[in-house]
């Protein structure tokens, strides 16, 4: 990891004061030759040095990466924060029937690169080991505030307040996850995968979050939100398969809201 650190270092003529070598540290990341390159094909609509770059990623950081599945963003952020920092990958426990923690598993255990990486358990409602209190600076999700809404607004909160407990005062909440239009109507459930960003901002802030900043990084004008199934109508997953296939194929991945909320 040094070397390739070091090589993106010179390839782009940069050395010397700290903010440029974390630069230079997370785009060496990114383009790290342990990415699946199915993974990579995918940067140009995900934005992964832009995204974490925008929520104040520092290799020296402790990170969580709340639900990580397949683990697309651990395969940058595992590099990134292996030497001076500290990853949790913050997923299911390993038991028959339950996917998303076996699928993390696997991807921690498929490469030496990630033998750092912490293990903690987080599944709602039930169980929260994430991490010690004020002990957490960035807590990082991407694309599954969505899937957490059909806890209920009691057990919702509760989740959030969880992810409080472990930030440090003054620690990093980042949020990306689909975005609906202000003009259309947002069900209990979210059942098109899309959510109302004002929503999204008024829920995390009852939590004892501030929003910080939002950006555009991850927007997407294309993207109508009104698709039969619903987000996955979109890519990656194509739900509807063949048909409007190439007009889904035109409009890419969703419409995105980035958020950084701050611990108060």
């Amino acid at each position: 990891m040094k070397q390739l650190i070091l090589a993106a270092m010179l390839a782009v003529g940069l050395c010397g004061g700290a903010h440029a070598a974390d630069d230079v540290a997370l785009k060496a990341a990114v383009a790290a030759p342990t990415r699946t390159p199915a993974n990579v094909a995918r940067d140009g609509a995900r934005h992964p040095y832009e995204t974490l770059a925008f929520f104040g990623i520092k290799p020296t950081m402790t990170v969580v990466e709340l639900s990580p599945s397949g683990g697309w963003y651990t395969e940058i952020l595992a590099p990134y924060l292996r030497e001076n920092g500290v990853l949790i990958g913050a997923s299911e426990e390993v038991v028959e029937g339950k996917r998303a923690g076996t699928q993390f598993r696997a991807k921690v255990n498929s490469n030496p690169i990630y033998s750092k990486v912490r293990l903690a358990v987080f599944e709602p409602p039930a169980k929260y080991a994430i991490a010690p209190a004020n002990s957490v600076d960035m807590v990082l999700t991407f694309r599954n505030l969505h899937n957490w809404i059909e806890l209920g607004p009691d057990k919702l909160a509760e989740l959030l307040k969880n992810v409080h407990t472990v930030l440090k005062p003054g620690g990093v909440f980042g949020i990306v996850d689909h975005r609906l239009p202000a003009s259309m109507t947002q069900d209990a459930t979210a059942s098109t995968g899309y959510l109302h960003q004002a929503w999204v901002i008024k829920t995390v802030q009852a939590a004892g979050f501030k929003l910080a900043a939002s950006a555009e990084i991850n927007a997407n004008p294309k993207d109508t939100a009104d698709h039969p199934k619903g987000v996955w109508a979109l890519p990656p997953v194509l739900a509807n398969k063949d048909d409007k296939r190439s007009d889904y194929l035109a409009i890419g991945e969703s419409d995105r809201m980035t958020l950084k909320f701050v611990k108060q």
